[in-house]
């Protein structure tokens, strides 16, 4: 991880950006993490274990939080779990692991993104602005108003989500996948366009959008072994059908672009 202060100058007075707290028991890490975001312009609080980042994020809610995966007393998945109790908050989960169930964990658990160590200061600055520009979006920058089809209400301005009436219980990105698809029904869209377009990256790891397709899938299909709404395109991505043939049957392109959604296997 490189830890050499940023060259250029701070966009604006710390704490102008917005609050983080920086949930890290390794002080190197955590002093190295803090410094770049109160460069960024943030107001930044830190803590090294599950019981302070609770304490610290009920006394001062954040606008964002850095959660370190493993803490003593207390792991990050836990602490993730006690803070949603309490409402959305968005979440950048850090860990020391690459295996791929840590990852998806850290997604299914409430993490809104994750950074593998070890990292790039100058990138997990990045993520926090773009998950940040996401959660400020209470609204579509075009004023689309609330979007409806195949039993699935969204409503942009207050953030909330219905399937046949009932309440869904949907991460930042998740919201914003389902909303995104919602104003495109029946195109077709690769991991590399979702991940541009949802998350707004032209980098990252592919599989936080097979991650999130399939905990949405979760959350809005009836068999989500056999999806309806959210379909498999093979040798494209992912497309939302809101009038659906038959459960489970994959829509697939001819025969020649046969093969798995673009960027990697589909799950």
């Amino acid at each position: 991880m490189e830890n050499t202060p940023p060259d250029c100058p701070p966009p604006g007075s710390p704490g102008t950006r917005g609050r983080v707290l920086v949930v890290d028991d390794d002080p190197t890490v955590a002093e190295v993490v803090v410094g770049y975001l109160h460069r960024a312009g943030y107001a930044v609080e830190q803590a090294d274990d599950g019981p302070a980042a609770l304490a610290r994020f009920a006394a001062h809610r954040p606008d964002l939080v850095v959660l370190d995966l493993m803490l003593p007393a207390m792991d990050g998945f836990e602490v993730c779990r006690r803070m949603r109790e309490h409402g959305p908050v968005p979440v950048i989960m850090l860990t020391a692991r690459g295996d791929e169930e840590d990852r998806i964990l850290g997604l299914e658990t409430g993490a809104d993104d994750y950074v593998t160590k070890p990292f790039s200061p100058r990138e997990l600055v990045l993520r926090v602005d773009s998950v940040l520009r996401r959660a400020r979006a209470a609204a579509p920058a075009d004023g689309t108003g609330p979007l409806s089809g195949g039993g699935l209400s969204l409503d942009p301005a207050s953030r909330q989500a219905t399937r046949d009436g009932r309440g869904l219980a949907l991460t930042l990105r998740e919201f914003d996948l389902l909303a995104f698809l919602l104003r495109h029904p029946g195109k077709a869209f690769g991991r590399e366009e979702l991940m541009r377009e949802v998350w707004g990256w032209d980098f990252g790891d592919l599989s936080t959008v097979t991650v999130h397709i399939r905990r949405l899938r979760g959350k809005v299909e009836d068999d989500p072994a056999r999806p309806r709404l959210i379909r498999t395109v093979w040798g494209v991505g992912y497309r939302l059908d809101l009038a659906p043939e038959s459960p489970g049957t994959e829509a697939r392109p001819p025969a020649a672009s046969a093969g798995p959604p673009s960027g990697g296997r589909a799950r």
